[in-house]
C-alpha cells in the first residue's frame, strides 16, 4: 500500500540545494555579511541584522515543498492555503506548479477538486482536524508541513482544555493559525481568540464564530471564569 502521509520530508535536500540557492541566495547579502553586517557607499551606509530572514519553521516549510516537487514530477501537486504569508516564496511555488487551495471567507476549504491522484501540501501554519480528516478521507498524498512550534502550541492548549482551562488567543480570529489552533483539537477546548479591529479588541468564541466582546484598549484583563464556548458575554477590564 502506498504511504499517503508524510511529515519528515523525503531526503532530497541535495537534490533541491541549487534550486533553493537560486531561488533565494544573494550576493549582495554575502558581501554586507563579509563586511561586517555594514556596508557603506559614499555618504550612504547599510546595516544588516546578524539575525533575519525566515525562522527554522519556514525554512523547513519551503525546503519541503521544493522536496515534494522533486519527488513527484508528474503528479498535480496542490497546497492548503499558502505555505507561509511571504508573495516571493508563492510566487515560486506557483512557478513551479503548485496550486493553491483557498478558503472562501466563512466557508471551509475547497477541496472539491482534489483526487485520490493528487498530492497536497499542508502549510507551516497547519490545518484544522475537520479540514485534515477531509483530506484524508480523499486519499491523496499529504505532506505535512506545519511547524514545530505550532504543533507544541496546539499540544499546551489541548493539555489546557484537559485541566478545564479556557485558552485565550491573541491574533487575527481569520488567519490559518488561529484557525487551526483554536479547532485543531481533538478535545472541546472553549478557544477564545482576541484580535484587533479598527482599533478595537475583538474577542471572538470559537465553535459560534459569535462576538461575545470588545474594548478599546490594546491590554485586557478576561475572567476565565465568564468565557466559554458559545458564551453571549464576556467579562473584560482595561489594564490600568
Amino acid at each position: 500500500m502506498e504511504q499517503t502521509y508524510f511529515r519528515r520530508g523525503f531526503g532530497l535536500k541535495g537534490d533541491i540545494e541549487g534550486a533553493l540557492a537560486a531561488d533565494y541566495h544573494s550576493r549582495v547579502v554575502d558581501r554586507i555579511r563579509a563586511q561586517g553586517y555594514a556596508l557603506t557607499l559614499g555618504d550612504l551606509t547599510f546595516k544588516l541584522a546578524r539575525e533575519f530572514g525566515f525562522c527554522y519553521g519556514v525554512d523547513r516549510a519551503v525546503e519541503y515543498a521544493y522536496e515534494t516537487r522533486t519527488k513527484f514530477p508528474d503528479r498535480r501537486l496542490l497546497l492548503v492555503g499558502e505555505i507561509i504569508h511571504n508573495p516571493h516564496v508563492n510566487a515560486k511555488l506557483r512557478a513551479m506548479g503548485v496550486e493553491f487551495l483557498h478558503r472562501p471567507e466563512g466557508a471551509e476549504f475547497d477541496v472539491g477538486s482534489v483526487t485520490a491522484a493528487d498530492v497536497v501540501l499542508l502549510p507551516a501554519f497547519g490545518v484544522t482536524v475537520q479540514d485534515f480528516e477531509r483530506l484524508r478521507a480523499i486519499g491523496c498524498v499529504l505532506v505535512d508541513t506545519t511547524c514545530g512550534s505550532v504543533l507544541n502550541v496546539w499540544k499546551r492548549v489541548e493539555s489546557y482544555a484537559k485541566d478545564g482551562f479556557t485558552a485565550l488567543i491573541h491574533g487575527k480570529h481569520y488567519h490559518e493559525e488561529t484557525k487551526a489552533t483554536s479547532h485543531g483539537l481533538w478535545v472541546d477546548s472553549g478557544t477564545v481568540s482576541v484580535g484587533r479591529r479598527a482599533g478595537r479588541l475583538r474577542i471572538t468564541a470559537h465553535g459560534t464564530g459569535v462576538e461575545v466582546g470588545t474594548t478599546g484598549r490594546s491590554s485586557l484583563v478576561a475572567s476565565f471564569e465568564a468565557i466559554a464556548l458559545g458564551s453571549d458575554s464576556v467579562s473584560c477590564e482595561a489594564m490600568p
